[in-house]
C-alpha cells in the first residue's frame, strides 16, 4: 500500500476529522505539521487551489477538503468498519446531516459570539438550541439505540459533528453559555461523552485548555 501522510494543523476540527477516520480505519500515516502563517511549499503544491489543510497524500494523489476526504478513505480501504452506510439513501441521509452540521447549525456558534447585543445573541442561541433538538431527533432515528449516529460503531455523521466538540466546549467556556444543553437533548450529551472517550477519538480531539490557550496566543498576537 502507498504511503499515507496527512498535512494538518493540531487545533482544526477539519484535520481532526480526517485523524479520526485513519484512525478508525487503522491506517498507518505520517502526519505533517503545518504552520497556517507561513505555509509551506508542499502545502501550496498538493492543494494549489484552496491552499489550505487538512491535505491527504496517498502515494502520488492529493486529496483535498475534509468530507471529501474522509470518504475516499472509506472507498479506498475496506479494512476496518465502514465509515458511510451501504445503501444509496442511507449514504445520502448521512451526508445530508453532515453538510446541515457543517453549513447550517454550527456557523451559529460563531455567529452567536459576534452578535452584540442580549437580544439578538438570545435569538442567534434560540436558533442553536432549535437545531439541538432537531440533531437529537436524528441521533434517536438513527442510532436505533445504539451508541453512535452510525449504530455500534461511529460513522460519517460521528465525525463531522464530533470533530466540532473541542470548539464547541471551548464556545460555552469562553462566552459562559451552554450549547449542548443536557436538559435539551440528553441522549446527544451522552453521546458527545461516548465519542470523546473513542479510542479513534481520544488523542485526536484537542483540549478544552489548549485550545484556549491557543485563542489567547492569538489575541496577544494582534
Amino acid at each position: 500500500m502507498a504511503a499515507v501522510k496527512l498535512l494538518g494543523f493540531w487545533a482544526s476540527p477539519f484535520v481532526n476529522r480526517v485523524q479520526i477516520a485513519l484512525n478508525l480505519k487503522s491506517i498507518s500515516y505520517e502526519y505533517i505539521e503545518q504552520n497556517l502563517r507561513s505555509k509551506s511549499q508542499l502545502l501550496l503544491e498538493s492543494n494549489p487551489v484552496h491552499k489550505k489543510v487538512p491535505v491527504l497524500i496517498h502515494g502520488d494523489k492529493n486529496i483535498s477538503e475534509s468530507v471529501v476526504i474522509v470518504q475516499y478513505i472509506d472507498e479506498a480501504w475496506n479494512d476496518g468498519p465502514s465509515i458511510l452506510p451501504s445503501h444509496p439513501y442511507d449514504r445520502a441521509n448521512a451526508r445530508f446531516w453532515a453538510a446541515y452540521v457543517t453549513d447550517k447549525w454550527f456557523p451559529l456558534v460563531s455567529e452567536y459570539r459576534t452578535t452584540e447585543g442580549a437580544e439578538a445573541k438570545a435569538a442567534v442561541r434560540e436558533k442553536i438550541l432549535e437545531g439541538l433538538v432537531i440533531l437529537e431527533e436524528a441521533f434517536v432515528k438513527f442510532s436505533e439505540g445504539r451508541g453512535y449516529f452510525g449504530g455500534d460503531n461511529i460513522g460519517y455523521i460521528d465525525i463531522v459533528l464530533g470533530s466540532l466538540l473541542g470548539w464547541l466546549r471551548v464556545r460555552e467556556v469562553t462566552q459562559g453559555v451552554t450549547f449542548l444543553d443536557k436538559t435539551i437533548a440528553p441522549e446527544l450529551a451522552a453521546w458527545a461523552d461516548r465519542f470523546t472517550l473513542h479510542p479513534a477519538v481520544a488523542d485526536v480531539l484537542p483540549t478544552t485548555e489548549k485550545l484556549i490557550e491557543l485563542i489567547n496566543g492569538f489575541t496577544k498576537s494582534k
